[in-house]
């Protein structure tokens, strides 16, 4: 059902966040994941249609949102779950070890602009292990300004790098599928067709989600 977004009154799918024109509710795939997975989004992130906060959440169900308070701050013990370890990924933190337990871990991932990201990073200092990932290769978040910027990656590619590291091969994969279609739904909510069609040249959602992509591009009445 369409909803209306009180800093974008256009209407937009109250799940994925697109226009009705270009919902990809069809084409989701929800996973469980072994890893406790939380996100601590900045409050700015609550309504852009190009937040990967909130796909995580859509594709990983249990995973825990989070968002920063108007006023005071979030206490660790509401986010942290017992028997676990908790893992904040962040570039400034030390190397991931290797041959780690998904089933033993909880990572919190901080999810804003990049300005936004170090403050988020302040707010959680001491919470937990900070860890960095070898994150290599150009972001395909399109919707903003990662791939023209060495190094950097949007929330959930982070996830995937971390995903992957894991061993979550099943996990990462359907993540990049759901990140992949999200990218292309928001270039052309955006009437960015060329760039789209770029973006799909070299997308593995052109095989896995045909059809989806084919109902999205039939000509509708204006």
């Amino acid at each position: 059902m369409a909803r209306i977004d009180p800093n974008n009154p256009s209407p937009r799918c109250a799940a994925c966040r697109q226009p009705p024109r270009w919902c990809i509710c069809a084409g989701l795939t929800t996973l469980a994941c072994p890893l406790r997975i939380d996100v601590l989004m900045h409050r700015n992130e609550r309504w852009r249609p190009s937040s990967t906060g909130r796909l995580i959440k859509r594709v990983f169900p249990d995973s825990g949102q989070h968002f920063t308070p108007e006023n005071g701050r979030l206490e660790a013990d509401a986010i942290r779950a017992p028997g676990r370890e908790l893992l904040v990924l962040h570039p400034a933190g030390e190397a991931l070890s290797p041959g780690l337990d998904p089933a033993t871990l909880q990572v919190l991932l901080l999810d804003g602009s990049w300005s936004e990201a170090t403050h988020l990073r302040r707010e959680v200092s001491g919470w937990g292990r900070l860890v960095s990932l070898p994150m290599t290769g150009e972001s395909r978040y399109w919707l903003r300004t990662q791939q023209e910027a060495d190094g950097r990656f949007s929330t959930v590619e982070a996830l995937m790098f971390l995903l992957a590291a894991l061993g979550l091969e099943a996990e990462h994969k359907e993540l990049n599928l759901q990140f992949e279609l999200l990218v292309y739904a928001g270039l052309r909510a955006r009437g960015r067709k060329e760039l789209a069609e770029k973006f799909l040249e070299t997308s593995p959602i052109r095989g896995t989600h045909a059809d989806l992509i084919a109902q999205l591009n039939v000509s509708r009445p204006r």
